[in-house]
C-alpha cells in the first residue's frame, strides 16, 4: 500500500491537469447509501416503477416518485464531504485540477468547496427541481416543503407541468452539454484520477476510457475491481478517502 501511494503521489505531482472522475463509492464515505447495494434505495423499490416514461405518463407512477426520492433527499441534505471530497478541493487550490465529472447527485463537492463550473454532474442534482414543459426551476427545499405539507404530486406554478428533480431518470436522455464536456476534458487532462466507481454504468463510465485513450495517465481508486483495472496506470482497492488523505498527506511531506 505505502509503494501505491508513494507512486500516486508522483503521478499528481507530475500532472497538470487532472481530471477526477466520482461515483457512488465516494459518497457512501459520506453516509449516503449506494442505490445498488445491500440496504440501498433498490432493495425497497422496484427501479422499473420510477422509468423516465412512467414518470410522464402515470400520476401514480409520479406519486410514487416523489415518496422513494423525499426519502432519499433528507439523507442527501444532511451529508458532509469527506477527505477524498476535501483532497480534491486541496487539488484546485494547487491549481491542479481541470475538471470534476461525477456520477453523483449529492452536492458534496459543491460543499467541499470545489468551483461550481469545474463541476459537471452528469447525472445531473436531487437539490433543484424543474418543470418538463417550461423549464422553470425551483430549489429543492421548497417542493420538499409542500410535500411535507400534504401534498402528494407538485406541478409548476406558472405552466402547471409536471415537475421532476433535476437528475437523470432509467429511460431518460443523458444531458448533452455535460456529456460533451465532459469528454472534451478527458482528451484534455493528463490524468484521469477514478473515485468511488465501479465503472459499470454507461455511458458514464466511458469517460475515464476515452481520457486513457487520448493519452493520459490512468488512476483508480475504488473499494472492488473496475473493468478498466487492467488498462489503469495505477490501481487500489481502498477506501477513496483512506486513500486520497494519505496520498495528500505524502505530498507534503515530499
Amino acid at each position: 500500500m505505502e509503494d501505491s501511494i508513494t507512486q500516486a503521489a508522483h503521478l499528481i505531482m507530475d500532472a497538470g491537469k487532472i481530471l477526477i472522475f466520482s461515483g457512488a463509492g465516494l459518497s457512501t464515505e459520506s453516509g449516503i447509501p449506494d442505490f445498488r447495494s445491500p440496504g440501498g434505495v433498490w432493495e425497497k423499490y422496484d427501479p422499473s416503477d420510477f422509468y423516465f416514461q412512467k414518470f410522464v405518463a402515470s400520476e401514480e407512477a409520479r406519486e410514487k416518485y416523489w415518496i422513494m426520492s423525499t426519502e432519499f433527499y433528507a439523507t442527501m441534505r444532511d451529508a458532509q464531504p469527506n477527505r477524498a471530497h476535501l483532497a480534491i478541493k486541496e487539488l484546485e487550490e494547487m491549481g491542479k485540477l481541470l475538471a470534476i465529472v461525477t456520477q453523483n447527485i449529492d452536492n458534496l463537492h459543491h460543499k467541499a468547496g470545489n468551483s461550481p463550473e469545474k463541476i459537471i454532474e452528469i447525472h445531473g442534482t436531487a437539490f433543484s427541481v424543474y418543470c418538463l414543459n417550461c423549464s422553470k426551476t425551483y430549489d429543492r427545499d421548497e417542493i420538499q416543503e409542500r410535500l411535507k405539507a400534504g401534498l402528494k404530486v407538485p406541478y409548476c406554478d406558472d405552466c402547471s407541468g409536471i415537475l421532476k428533480p433535476s437528475t437523470i431518470s432509467f429511460g431518460q436522455s443523458m444531458p448533452e452539454f455535460e456529456m460533451a464536456e465532459s469528454f472534451r476534458n478527458a482528451q484534455e487532462c493528463d490524468l484521469c484520477i477514478v473515485l468511488g466507481s465501479s465503472l459499470v454504468v454507461y455511458p458514464a463510465a466511458s469517460v475515464p476510457d476515452h481520457a486513457k485513450d487520448s493519452g493520459a495517465a490512468l488512476m483508480i481508486i475504488n473499494r472492488d475491481p473496475t473493468s478498466l483495472d487492467t488498462k489503469a496506470d495505477l490501481v487500489i482497492h481502498d477506501s477513496a478517502g483512506k486513500v486520497m488523505g494519505a496520498i495528500l498527506e505524502h505530498m507534503g511531506a515530499l
